[in-house]
């Protein structure tokens, strides 16, 4: 098939691009990589009646590290943060997840704003920003704002984000200390949409207690979900296995998986704690590896 008929306009600045999504009344679209949004087009299921481009905005570019925070402009290419020894040094779990993310071809275009912004429940990058309680800095014709993004998604492909406004930055914490982190996800095939998938970062203390912990679950829920309750029963423990088995179990509870042709809701939901424990002890693995 064929996109239905629609307007184009690039963009050469944030504002500009803010001003044309105002004038559109929740009628436009944006476009940078395209990688969802051009299939979804071509299928009808998204018809904009202007698509906007901010492929070309600078401002929207780059990876910086300003304190305690990592710094990536909403534009940038998911290849440009798999390559960057900044991500790799800093934010250990965005750095194992973005390799998941599609096929190099995908990566090579699409952006870390956009897999943010479209939502979709399995998609490894909202999943990583959950986790870590990322913020998203925005942008609207009446000015800037931000959204945690534990509080963006209301469901699949739905967040809070206004009609009128774009993701400018994502800002990701970094821990410093004895951290670890982990990544696993299950697919048909490698680059498909996963069937689950669960991240984890650690903390560690000097006696090799868990100081803090965070747990992600993504493609078992309408949305990624963070599980703090989960996260909360590794503080101030040592990571056994039966620790981490019962951690596991408690995040795979927090699921609302789907059954369809690839699985049971039940499949899934036991997927999920096994992913978790894998996760877990990745990231202790790594964590007890610091000196």
């Amino acid at each position: 098939m064929k996109a239905a008929e629609f307007a184009y306009a690039r963009a050469l600045s944030v504002a500009d691009a803010v001003a044309l999504l105002a004038a559109a009344a929740g009628e436009a679209k944006l476009i940078a990589g395209g990688q969802t949004l051009v299939p979804l087009m071509a299928m009808r299921l998204a018809r904009p009646a202007l698509l906007v481009d901010i492929d070309g905005i600078a401002e929207l570019n780059g990876i910086a590290m300003v304190g305690d925070t990592l710094r990536i402009g909403a534009g940038t290419r998911q290849a440009e943060i798999e390559r960057s020894g900044l991500v790799g040094r800093e934010v250990r779990l965005l750095a194992l997840a973005i390799g998941h993310v599609g096929h190099g071809q995908i990566r090579n275009r699409g952006t870390i704003g956009g897999s943010i912004a479209h939502g979709d429940p399995a998609a490894e990058l909202p999943l990583v920003a959950v986790t870590l309680g990322a913020t998203l800095l925005t942008e609207t014709s009446a000015g800037a704002g931000e959204i945690s993004a534990r509080d963006f998604y209301l469901g699949p492909m739905t967040t809070t984000l206004p009609a009128d406004a774009l993701i400018t930055r994502i800002d990701l914490p970094i821990w410093r200390g004895r951290v670890g982190a982990g990544f696993h996800e299950m697919s048909p095939r490698r680059g498909d949409f996963a069937l689950a998938a669960a991240a984890a970062q650690v903390e560690l203390d000097g006696r090799g207690r868990c100081r803090r912990a965070v747990i992600g679950v993504g493609g078992a829920a309408p949305t990624p979900i963070a599980c703090a309750d989960a996260a909360r029963l590794l503080e101030g423990r040592t990571l056994d296995d039966t620790l981490i088995a019962a951690a596991a179990s408690a995040a795979a509870a927090l699921t609302e998986p789907a059954s369809d042709s690839h699985g049971s809701a039940e499949y899934r939901r036991r997927l999920t704690a096994v992913l978790v424990a894998r996760a877990l002890k990745d990231a202790a693995t790594m964590a007890r590896a610091v000196p």
